[in-house]
């Protein structure tokens, strides 16, 4: 029997401690704004009005809560010792970068949170999560627990989810999450094609490799998660992110492509042998799905890499609307780009795509975060979706709640020196503490276990 099911996006509330460290090697935009003076009220309304877009278009959406910061546990465990404000201020005097990497609230991301495999894809028939374990930059291999202990509150149904450790913590198994994940699939409800693109495997030194940025995604850590996601080899696509596109910004593939449904859209120098793997998933999606993919390439006469990057085109959210319209949500930037305009004039007037709406994130994307950075897909059937904690699925209520939350608790400023202002920790855990209790998850943070 056919199961109704719909794609759900969960997106990262942006934390207290948003700000411009430059702590991501490999993005442009975060490194150009490294050390400016961030607007964390800001930041979060501007992600949260971008929610309340989607719900407004008649799809589901849901809320993930940012991570407890400062992370003094790091600190602490290299070395630096006392009360917290002692802490902060040996941090900021010997090891500002530490002090700074502590702070980031880029669990904001989601995308990069873990990879998600839906029932229909997974040999058990149960939706299948991995946190990604992030460990090519230390700002972010901090995140994997507590995202772990999110998930499982969030999905806590095991006859429905199937929550895996991240990987080990290892060079060789480096994941990044769902930014190098993509599910193609007729719908959400039948088996699809999922498409892991890596950057670098591990194990052959002889594959092109980027040489001014590293590859963060390892081949043997999407494999491993195929294989922990139970998914059918047939239908899963292992393929090389281009080693130009890396070294031009593309530190994920979804900087450079997007899919969803049976559209896929990417720029043709985003992989290595593009017209082979094109071909190659148009065989395995056929296969799979008894119809053919969509595919919308962009070469660079048209939009060169650069410029991707620039605008973050393909950052933006693809979406099948409740009327089967397919709607493009795009970043700001976007609409003051000549070259991007005259490229998505050519796809909405061609048919390809049939809505377009453009959101400000501002604050998110001087950090190198688009739209599809921000939110986590799930594919869920409506029986799992009756599962899923029902607190943090946004209605106009909590919505309206959470932007009082915001504005009750968030700096409107925050440079680099405030990072040693004991105070910023307190305004922060009083925050968190709040919207654990306005989303009803319990205790998810160490300093509400202490």
């Amino acid at each position: 029997m056919t199961r109704s099911a719909q794609e759900v996006n969960f997106d990262g509330l942006v934390g207290p401690t948003h700000n411009y460290a430059g702590l991501s090697l490999g993005n442009l935009a975060s490194q150009r704004h490294r050390y400016s003076v961030s607007n964390p009220r800001a930041a979060a309304l501007e992600g949260l009005a971008k929610m309340k877009l989607m719900m407004d278009l008649g799809l589901r959406q849901g809320v993930l809560p940012p991570q407890d910061r400062p992370d003094l546990r790091l600190l602490r465990r290299v070395g630096f010792e006392g009360a917290d404000d002692q802490v902060l201020q040996q941090a900021q005097r010997d090891a500002p970068q530490l002090l700074a990497a502590c702070y980031s609230a880029s669990s904001m991301w989601a995308a990069n949170a873990a990879t998600v495999s839906p029932s229909a894809d997974c040999r058990d028939g149960r939706v299948h999560f991995t946190p990604a374990n992030l460990l090519s930059q230390l700002h972010r291999s901090i995140e994997p627990e507590t995202t772990a202990l999110v998930l499982r509150r969030i999905f806590a149904d095991p006859a429905c989810f199937a929550h895996h450790d991240p990987l080990p913590c290892a060079a060789h198994l480096r994941d990044e999450g769902a930014a190098n994940h993509t599910r193609l699939a007729p719908r959400h409800d039948q088996p699809g094609v999922e498409l892991f693109v890596y950057g670098v495997d591990a194990l052959d030194a002889s594959r092109p490799q980027p040489r001014r940025y590293p590859a963060r995604q390892s081949l043997q850590a999407s494999q491993a998660i195929a294989r922990l996601h139970g998914l059918d080899p047939r239908y899963t696509c292992f393929v090389q992110q281009s080693p130009q596109a890396i070294d031009a910004g593309v530190f994920h593939n979804d900087v450079a492509s997007v899919g969803h449904l049976d559209v896929f859209f990417y720029h043709t120098e985003a992989f290595v042998d593009a017209p082979a793997v094109i071909e190659h998933l148009r065989r395995a999606y056929e296969s799979c799905a008894g119809s053919p993919l969509t595919t919308i390439p962009v070469e660079p006469r048209e939009l060169s890499l650069d410029e991707a990057v620039e605008s973050y085109v393909f950052n933006s959210q693809l979406v099948r609307l409740p009327d089967g319209t397919l709607a493009m949500i795009c970043p700001e930037e976007c609409r003051q780009h000549p070259k991007v305009q005259a490229l998505l004039e050519r796809l909405t007037t061609g048919g390809s795509i049939g809505v377009l709406r453009y959101v400000n994130l501002r604050q998110s994307m001087r950090n190198g975060g688009g739209p599809a950075c921000l939110r986590l897909r799930v594919a869920l059937t409506d029986q799992e979706l009756q599962r899923v904690h029902p607190d943090v699925m946004l209605t106009p209520t909590l919505y309206d709640e959470l932007v009082r939350w915001v504005e009750r608790h968030y700096r409107s400023e925050l440079a680099p020196n405030d990072l040693a202002d004991p105070k910023l920790i307190q305004e922060s855990r009083a925050a968190l503490d709040e919207l654990t209790r306005i989303l009803q998850l319990g205790s998810i943070y160490p300093f509400q276990m202490a």
